[in-house]
């Protein structure tokens, strides 16, 4: 798909691969998410606009390059995706923070919105939405829903993990919204988990069951 970028630096995949084992406790399981979460966000980050700037270096004047002011923002989808913000705030410190909650409708099983809060300037940002895991794509949607009814006329989403059936649902929903993520796997199993895939992201950051 046209709207899938595939994050494939060595470093990513090296850490993803220790993500993934059963093994890593909680506690490497979050700082591992954090690294990636940083490095990832240099490649969502890439297309950024630069301005020119005059600065003077201990040496002599020069004309150098800086970000073109344009206002960012993430938004975790509750509860996974806050093991990721960390580490793009780390890169990205003026970046402003939303939050999105979802649940999983007993009768429809389709995700609901319960809990939503955002930056008052929502439509005057890029925002970047996160999630560990597009599995079905239900929840990536929904979050995408809620930041376009806010205005939020640019969206990223960034997920460590995709499966087919992910991305299918959001390039159906969502053709404008570039998709980046670390992998992509096989399929989702019989109770809807992305194969092989790293588990339940949200219990094991924060090692709840």
């Amino acid at each position: 798909m046209k709207n899938v970028v595939v994050i494939d630096h060595p470093l990513v995949q090296h850490k993803l691969t220790f993500l993934r084992d059963r093994t890593t406790g909680t506690k490497d399981f979050r700082m591992l998410l954090r690294e990636l979460a940083m490095l990832m966000a240099y490649e969502v980050t890439r297309d950024l606009p630069l301005e020119e700037k005059q600065i003077e270096t201990p040496v002599a004047k020069m004309t150098a390059k800086v970000l073109a002011g344009r206002k960012l923002g993430i938004v975790p989808i509750l509860r996974a995706g806050l093991g990721m913000a960390d580490g793009i705030m780390d890169l990205i410190p003026a970046a402003k923070v939303g939050h999105i909650g979802l649940y999983r409708n007993p009768e429809t099983l389709l995700p609901q919105d319960y809990y939503h809060k955002l930056p008052p300037d929502t439509s005057e940002r890029d925002m970047i939405l996160v999630d560990p895991m597009l599995a079905t794509g239900g929840s990536a949607v929904v979050g995408i829903n809620v930041l376009k009814e806010a205005g939020c006329k640019t969206v990223r989403l960034m997920c460590l993990v995709a499966a087919p059936e992910g991305l299918k649902a959001m390039y159906e929903a969502h053709p404008d919204v570039t998709i980046y993520t670390a992998a992509i796997d096989s399929h989702l199993n019989d109770h809807g988990y992305i194969v092989p895939g790293l588990g339940d992201a949200g219990d094991r950051i924060f090692g709840t069951k």
